[in-house]
């Protein structure tokens, strides 16, 4: 009967709360401890939780670094690339807004180490496991994501012929990673502006 459900939905409801709640705070931390810090004793401590709270939701400490990678990416794609789709036409157009909600993302510290899958990329970049392929998995549909408005952008005329759009992605990716990198290491978002410049020189309609 419905009344008999009320109470369970009700639990259900506050441990995705809970859920949330943690990976929320995992993320933030993340970026400035590393994923490998993440434990369910250190987000207890974080969130005022208890730690068997934290333990029943995740399981382990694995789990707890792969949600919060996913809480990231949604993140991610919420900040910088649905805007993006939302408000302009493949191609040029789109891989600009790309570009620009990224720096956005840096100049704003939506996380306070800069862009979480940056800084994930370098930590776990030599350590084989469910942790680094999910995080190689994200930042590949990013490149492949960049590389399609590229090739797009090409096949309408709208960058000079011969352009490769695999090399084109390829070096917005490094400038956008760099100067998160860049920005973080020095506490500097003049570097923005500079990234800015480099991106519409590299997406110039004219040939160099």
């Amino acid at each position: 009967m419905p009344e008999e459900d009320t109470p369970i939905k009700q639990t259900r409801a506050s441990g995705e709360r809970s859920r949330a709640r943690i990976v929320e705070q995992a993320a933030q931390l993340a970026t400035i401890e590393g994923i490998e810090g993440l434990s369910i004793g250190r987000l207890a401590d974080a969130t005022g939780l208890a730690k068997s709270s934290v333990y029943a939701l995740f399981g382990s400490k694995e789990e707890l670094q792969l949600a919060t990678i996913n809480a990231a990416r949604y993140s991610f794609i919420t900040e910088v690339v649905t805007p993006a789709l939302n408000a302009t036409e493949p191609g040029r157009e789109r891989l600009l807004a790309f570009c620009e909600g990224f720096l956005s993302y840096v100049e704003r510290r939506i996380f306070p180490g800069g862009c979480f899958f940056v800084a994930a990329s370098a930590e776990v970049g030599g350590r084989p496991g469910r942790v680094h392929d999910e995080v190689a998995r994200i930042q590949q549909q990013w490149r492949d994501l960049l590389e399609r408005e590229a090739k797009t952008a090409v096949e309408n005329g709208q960058l000079p012929v011969g352009i490769d759009p695999g090399q084109l992605a390829f070096e917005l990716g490094a400038i956008l990673a760099g100067t998160n990198l860049v920005s973080v290491l020095h506490d500097d978002l003049t570097v923005v502006a500079r990234a800015r410049s480099a991106v519409r020189s590299r997406l110039s309609t004219e040939s160099s």
